[in-house]
């Protein structure tokens, strides 16, 4: 029998240097989604040109989600070495049209809230989707948390919260007094976003989860209603210029790390849990920040260091202590 533990690694009755490389190939696949995560930020930035994004954000997303399909469909065909089976009952891809609409609504819904709100209360206030994602995926899988782990997603909240508030800073900019502000219809509009992003995550791990199929053929009817939901927002979109205008070298980099990234949470969602992809996510934090301040001389603050602390601090509690 094998039995996933709290970290994703698969614990079975192989010899121990066959769990010990299945232990370091995990943590290596963590690490390196923790990077693509960080970079993702920085790598934008690169691409800007007289501070202006130069492509559609929507043709990138598409291209991400074409990706996939294509990396998926190969290593179906390679690893079941054998012609795609069109016979798979569609009650099978059905259930990700749910999570691909959700996605796709709350991509709008980032476009609609700046109009409620200004960027650093959008950025400060979307921490509060790590706690909805967590209290869902306590509630729909019926996996109850201990307080001292529901203590360390407080952690992770409150370290997304200062981070975003002023972890990193443009020196040149900092003394520039921005205006905050957020309406009600903004804040409503927030809750929702949150609740959209945990109940889309956590319905996508309990569907890995539950069908007995391949993981491969399951992101192959996840990201075929991708496709076809991200398809529908470019050509409905407010958009210049060809498909691939402003595309870059790096923009390329962008699509084929987020591609790669998306596969890997995949896995992680199927074998481990939507909490071990919330540490991933705030982890990458600090590789944003790093790379920020190398690539783009930004200013790390003492909030930076503060959420530093705080997420190593609750990476102890929730997998640490025994």
């Amino acid at each position: 029998m094998i039995v996933i533990d709290n970290v994703g690694a698969e614990v079975s009755s192989r010899s121990p240097s066959a769990d010990m490389l299945r232990r370091v190939q995990w943590a290596i696949m963590l690490l390196l989604s923790v990077v693509i995560y960080g970079s993702h930020a920085p790598l934008i930035s690169i691409c800007r040109v007289d501070g202006v994004i130069p492509f559609s954000s929507s043709a990138v997303v598409l291209l991400i989600e074409v990706l996939k399909f294509i990396i998926s469909l190969a290593c179906h065909l390679i690893t079941e070495n054998k012609p795609f089976d069109m016979s798979v009952s569609w009650r099978f891809a059905l259930p990700y049209a749910f999570p691909a609409i959700l996605y796709g609504v709350n991509n709008n819904l980032v476009i609609h809230m700046q109009h409620f709100m200004d960027p650093s209360s959008f950025q400060v206030l979307s921490n509060l989707k790590i706690v909805s994602t967590a209290l869902l995926y306590s509630i729909l899988l019926g996996q109850r948390l201990s307080i001292r782990k529901w203590f360390a997603i407080f952690l992770l909240t409150a370290a997304g919260v200062f981070y975003s508030y002023g972890g990193i800073q443009d020196v040149e900019k900092a003394s520039a007094a921005a205006q905050l502000y957020i309406t009600l219809p903004g804040l409503l509009i927030m809750v929702i976003y949150c609740l959209i992003s945990g109940m889309s995550a956590v319905y996508t791990e309990m569907t890995l989860k539950t069908q007995k199929i391949p993981l491969n053929l399951q992101n192959i009817f996840l990201y075929s209603f991708g496709i076809v939901i991200n398809l529908l927002a470019h050509s409905s979109g407010s958009h210049n210029g060809g498909f691939l205008d402003g595309f870059s070298i790096w923009v390329f980099v962008i699509v084929l790390s987020q591609a790669f990234n998306g596969l890997i949470m995949s896995v992680v969602m199927k074998h481990s849990s939507n909490i071990t992809r919330l540490f991933i996510i705030s982890c990458s934090m600090l590789v944003n920040g790093l790379l920020s301040y190398m690539l783009l001389q930004l200013q790390l603050t003492f909030l930076f260091f503060l959420a530093v602390v705080l997420i190593g601090f609750a990476v102890y509690l929730f997998y640490g202590i025994r």
